[in-house]
């Protein structure tokens, strides 16, 4: 790692695991941990930082000064990401999802306070960025400037992920993880130890092509399918969307445990959880682990 990655990696907290004390859990006979990576960093947390940690070591030692990226207008990806520029001497563009809001949210003004240069595409512009997946490959680009797909979702993002599981020092029978790209799941699939299976739990409607975009992170076939599989039972109607049953069970979860969750991913990974050991789908005496991959703008206030 280059030096100034490692002394912002000093920074960071450690990523405790913390088992959850729950009744509900007891009634089962199941054991359910959260490994805390919201807590490494107040804005540079969970995931973001595990995929981004590889990646920003490609484009230093490249030498990009550049690092163009995509996202929506609460994207947790884009707001780390301006937040590590400013701190890294790194500049920041980011292709924002949609019309620029007349009212900027809290996000938008740490993009922008940061020095993120922000451009509004339209919806079927930004669509057609995800057919450009090689740091060179999207129209425009000039000389250091450095080409970031939306959420990180690229093979040097892998690494950083397997570092998560491998401070996990117990033994578990399964980790669940969030899925917005299928990339996090992906790096958690190729450092699983053995017995140990993986559920990604779908963030957004009609998820099924996440089961495609995690296969071809994986090379080795042993990789592949059944240790592994994506739930899209868990979407509550799409892509930051959220109901009544939804955001209960998020505010029930807080009080009972005090760990911050969010309706976007985290919310629904856990709801999903606890609804698949309530319907029996874990057996008796097995542990969860479910990673928490931080990233909290999907609860931000106005």
């Amino acid at each position: 790692m280059l030096p100034e990655l490692i002394d912002l990696e000093k920074q960071f907290k450690p990523s405790t695991l913390t088992r959850i004390v729950d009744p509900r859990l007891d009634q089962f006979n199941i054991e359910l941990w959260m490994k805390r990576d919201d807590l490494l960093h107040p804005i540079i947390s969970g995931n973001k930082w595990r995929k981004l940690k590889f990646i920003l070591q490609d484009v230093l030692s490249g030498g990009f000064h550049t690092v163009v990226s995509m996202g929506g207008a609460y994207s947790n990806h884009l707001h780390a990401l301006a937040c590590i520029g400013q701190k890294l001497d790194i500049k920041t563009i980011g292709l924002v999802r949609g019309e620029a809001p007349a009212v900027w949210n809290p996000t938008l003004r740490d993009l922008e306070r940061w020095g993120m240069q922000l451009r509004f595409v339209s919806r079927g512009a930004y669509r057609k960025l995800r057919e450009y997946q090689r740091p060179d490959s999207l129209p425009g680009l000039t000389p250091g400037q450095y080409w970031l797909p939306e959420g990180g979702s690229v093979k040097l993002a892998l690494a950083g992920v397997a570092e998560a599981i491998a401070e996990i020092d117990m033994p578990y029978d399964t980790i669940c993880v969030p899925c917005g790209t299928g990339t996090t799941l992906a790096g958690i699939i190729g450092a699983l130890p053995a017995r140990a299976t993986a559920i990604g739990f779908a963030a957004l409607k009609n998820a099924g092509f996440l089961q495609q975009d995690v296969r071809r992170f994986l090379v080795m076939p042993e990789l592949q399918q059944p240790r592994w599989h994506i739930e899209q039972r868990y979407h509550f109607g799409g892509f930051g969307k959220s109901d009544v049953r939804l955001q209960t069970f998020i505010d029930n979860f807080i009080r009972c445990t005090g760990i911050p969750l969010e309706p976007v991913y985290t919310g629904k990974m856990l709801y999903g959880i606890y609804d698949l050991i309530e319907r029996g789908f874990f057996r008796p005496g097995q542990r969860i682990v479910a990673l928490h991959t931080g990233g909290l703008q999907g609860s931000r206030e106005e």
